[in-house]
């Protein structure tokens, strides 16, 4: 059996109602959604419906809508490429955001001459400046702010609803990637001051691959990203301009969909501060089995109120793909190098060669942390 922690990429195990769900709903209503007027087809269509719901209610923003996509990458173009740019906007992003988000503005940054600006961070003190993005945000008014809730390399939580409260003081359009927090930490999607999240249902949701989104307020318009059927209007060959129809060019992935409507509803059942406070047990007795190593050195950490369950790490000697490949030898799951996010690696030091990643979830056993502890003496003894 293998120890997995490599959460950040995709939770794995899922709860087993998203397995049982899925194989019960794709054998019984595995059809198309939206494109008959069949009992199948409409039973497809509540569940799409069903589930934009339960998005809304767990992230408290019934103000708002559903746009389905297929990847968290897909819904980030959607929003980015999809808007209206001015020249020259001036866009202030994190310090630690991905490759989703960074190589999509690099793309779109000579087109609209835009002026990408980093939010301030005290790399000393690990947290966010706010004081300092207050003056920055006067001296440069803010377009635009892209912001991860939480890094996917350091687990670093951004307090964004402070951010946003500041930037929409000058008009800004807010943008908040939720990969790494959407159904772990609770935060208000609801507040009138952000504009967009994007969320990965494959991770902190518990869902499948295949479904991700965004949450946006109805009234932005953007361009679609994909044209295509849409099952209604299909004499117009322009996309219908309906929400959230307009953005939702193809068929449905329905599977995905139904795996994701099964773990919302574990989630709620759960409840999103149970599920919460059972990882940061489980975190906190990693970083507890990190600290007995000398030639381990965790990078970008500190105990903090708001804490993600992952944590990087380098070893003395040793590269980090070097470490990765032995915990790989002895049946553990890690992550090694830049994790997309080369930009956060450049700030914290540890670019080019990236570090090691470990990310539990609700369903890392002890069993599995005294299997990395093995792992992690054996390393020191040979080292």
């Amino acid at each position: 059996m293998v120890a997995y922690f490599d959460n950040s990429a995709t939770t794995f195990p899922k709860p087993e109602e998203v397995y049982s769900f899925m194989d019960k709903f794709y054998r019984e209503n595995g059809v198309n959604v939206g494109r008959g007027q069949h009992k199948l087809a409409s039973k497809a269509s509540f569940l799409v419906d069903e589930t934009r719901k339960l998005l809304l209610e767990i992230l408290h923003c019934k103000n708002k809508g559903v746009v389905f996509t297929s990847t968290a990458t897909e819904g980030i173009n959607l929003v980015l490429q999809g808007r209206e740019w001015k020249e020259n906007s001036t866009v202030y992003i994190s310090p630690f955001e991905h490759n989703a988000v960074t190589r999509t503005l690099f793309h779109l940054k000579d087109r609209y001459s835009l002026k990408i600006k980093r939010l301030a961070f005290n790399r000393e003190k690990i947290e966010y400046d706010l004081e300092q993005i207050k003056v920055d945000f006067k001296e440069e008014n803010p377009d635009v702010v892209i912001c991860s809730h939480s890094s996917n390399v350091f687990g670093i939580v951004a307090p964004v609803e402070k951010i946003v409260e500041e930037s929409k003081k000058y008009g800004a359009f807010n943008f908040i990637d939720m990969c790494q927090t959407a159904g772990l930490i609770d935060l208000n999607v609801g507040n009138e001051n952000i504009d967009v999240v994007v969320f990965a249902g494959h991770k902190t949701l518990y869902g499948p691959l295949g479904v991700s989104g965004v949450v946006m307020k109805k009234d932005i318009d953007l361009k679609p990203l994909i044209y295509g059927g849409t099952g209604v209007e299909s004499a117009n060959q322009n996309m219908p301009d309906i929400f959230p129809i307009k953005y939702e060019g193809g068929s449905h992935n329905i599977l995905a969909i139904s795996g994701l409507n099964a773990s919302l509803k574990w989630l709620k059942n759960i409840g999103i501060e149970n599920i919460y406070k059972k990882e940061k047990e489980i975190f906190n007795k990693l970083i507890s089995l990190l600290k007995n190593y000398e030639n381990i050195e965790i990078v970008g950490y500190r105990e903090a109120k708001e804490q993600v369950g992952v944590v990087s790490c380098v070893f003395k000697g040793y590269a980090p793909d070097e470490i990765g490949q032995v915990l790989s030898d002895m049946d553990i799951a890690v992550r090694t190098g830049l994790h997309c996010s080369p930009y956060a690696h450049e700030f914290f030091g540890t670019f080019p060669a990236g570090t090691m990643r470990l990310s539990i979830s609700y369903f890392t056993t002890d069993d599995e942390l005294d299997k990395l502890k093995v792992a992690l003496d054996y390393i020191r003894e040979n080292s």
